[in-house]
């Protein structure tokens, strides 16, 4: 085990010391009270949520809102699936998105290992005006992409739902950012061994780039089971709608049965809620090894 060093245990000493006057605690003690009264204000709609959808319908009518259980009704959530066709809603979404995260991931790594590692002419160029495209906004294109997946006659299918987005700039730059920091001598290396580009890029780039690339899985997996706008423009019919407009439909259609409806909107939750859970290890990870090579 390495031994600290007089000047570093001088430093150790020195910032101790600067946290220890009456004046720093207090400063301290302020910013702990300010994140907590900020992570309240985060997680309390989403507490009150759960609150709501473990509640009786006539304590959801006469009772104030408050942030934690004290009935455990969980024949809502039965009622709740039973009422609208959540499983097929649910079935929808998990289809598009699976197909967007391996799309995105996919697609992108090979995009990007192009920009990060051959080289053609106007590489650069083609980049910056590829990476452009992030500054449009979705509202442009919006009728463009409409009128395209229109003319195919792609509307109310999977293939609307998941083709025009199966590609993202944004993923493509965190990954050619992540491939950038691999060495390249990794790479003649493999081309010495008789490893073509497209055997160095599964092989080699990325495995190394797992972290990199579990982050633009989770980017993926959060666009896709969100996403509102696409799916009710692409959609005609309710055996096409997926988790975020069937519960829009069924707010419409049961206004009033607020207890139902937190349920659903909770079930829809879970599924985000437990991949950041598992993958906040290799989301960090990977937004943090990424870097700002260019």
């Amino acid at each position: 085990m390495r031994t600290l060093t007089d000047r570093e245990k001088k430093k150790a000493t020195s910032q101790a010391g600067k946290w220890s006057t009456p004046g720093s605690r207090l400063a301290n003690l302020a910013v702990h009270a300010a994140l907590i009264i900020g992570i309240f204000m985060v997680i309390a709609p989403f507490l009150w949520t759960i609150t709501a959808s473990l509640k009786s319908k006539p304590s959801m009518i006469w009772r104030a809102p408050y942030f934690y259980p004290t009935t455990f009704a969980w024949e809502n959530y039965v009622e709740a699936w039973k009422t609208a066709s959540f499983s097929r809603f649910y079935l929808n979404t998990a289809i598009m998105t699976g197909a967007l995260v391996l799309g995105q991931v996919f697609l992108s790594a090979m995009a990007a290992y192009a920009f990060a590692r051959l080289q053609f002419f106007g590489r650069n160029t083609l980049f910056l005006v590829f990476l452009g495209t992030t500054m449009i906004p979705f509202f442009v294109i919006m009728l463009p992409s409409y009128l395209i997946v229109e003319k195919l006659g792609w509307l109310d299918t999977y293939w609307a739902l998941t083709v025009p987005r199966l590609v993202s700039a944004f993923a493509i730059f965190l990954l050619r950012q992540a491939f950038l920091g691999i060495p390249k001598e990794l790479d003649e290396a493999a081309c010495m061994d008789g490893c073509s580009a497209w055997k160095t890029l599964w092989l080699i780039i990325m495995p190394l780039s797992k972290p990199a690339l579990a982050a633009v899985a989770i980017f993926a997996f959060l666009f896709g089971w969100n996403d509102f706008l696409w799916p009710l423009l692409v959609t005609r019919s309710p055996e096409m709608s997926t988790i975020q407009i069937g519960l829009t439909s069924f707010q419409g259609r049961y206004y009033n049965d607020q207890v139902h409806l937190m349920a659903a909107v909770t079930t829809a939750t879970i599924p985000s809620l437990l991949l950041f859970i598992v993958a906040q290890r290799y989301f960090v990870r990977g937004v943090a090894t990424i870097g700002l090579k260019g």
